[in-house]
């Protein structure tokens, strides 16, 4: 017997929860089998799974070997469900460069991070961490990709997002700038010229939805 749409979601979100990589490819290989919406497993069971995750992190019940974890059984469903979504071909695909700053080895946000924008369906370009300051610039120009995400996690470390948000809005000032990172604030990021300001990995993506939406109005004025 098929389980229900709430059954199967709810199995998928725990066991995202509970890094169990091989319930959770079971679990979205019977979403499928059933012929449920794949974007509503993807967004009502692996992501809902994975902010559970993030509350869990930031409440110091789990650290960042679980959170890898974690992350890896959200892949192993995502390579599942993923190609089942269907393209709208009438929506312009997103593109997003992101990575973690010059000198800063840390990268779990920028890693859920990324997640977020995978989940969403973005091209995303992973530069990964302790990024020399000059590879956004030429990544971004030679991607053509309407969002760079910067992540820092040390003050020090920070002061290179200015320069680079200086470096790219000479050479294409309608690229969009997110930054995002333990330092960062609200109040930074407007200092520093940035176009966005993500305080956590959920709300990433929306952020960069309305930032390529305020680009787009720009571009049509």
């Amino acid at each position: 017997m098929v389980a229900s749409k709430e059954e199967l979601l709810e199995k998928i979100k725990e066991a995202v929860i509970e890094y169990e990589d091989d319930v959770v490819l079971e679990a979205c290989n019977e979403w499928k089998e059933a012929g449920y919406d794949a974007l509503d497993g993807v967004m009502d069971g692996l992501a809902a799974g994975m902010e559970v995750v993030g509350d869990l992190y930031d409440k110091n019940e789990y650290f960042v070997p679980e959170v890898l974890m974690c992350a890896d059984a959200l892949y192993g469903g995502l390579d599942i469900l993923r190609p089942l979504i269907p393209v709208d071909t009438s929506k312009v695909k997103a593109q997003v460069v992101i990575g973690s700053i010059q000198g800063d080895v840390h990268d779990i946000g920028k890693n859920l991070v990324k997640m977020m924008f995978d989940v969403a369906g973005w091209d995303v370009h992973d530069l990964g961490r302790d990024v020399p300051l000059e590879n956004f610039v030429e990544k971004q120009l030679k991607t053509d990709s309407e969002v760079v995400a910067m992540s820092a996690m040390m003050t020090t470390t920070m002061l290179g997002m200015k320069k680079v948000i200086n470096m790219i809005k000479e050479k294409n000032p309608d690229c969009a700038i997110m930054l995002g990172g333990a330092p960062v604030t609200k109040d930074v990021a407007n200092i520093f010229g940035a176009d966005g300001y993500a305080d956590s990995a959920g709300n990433a993506v929306s952020e960069g939805i309305k930032m390529i939406g305020r680009l787009r109005e720009m571009r049509n004025k």
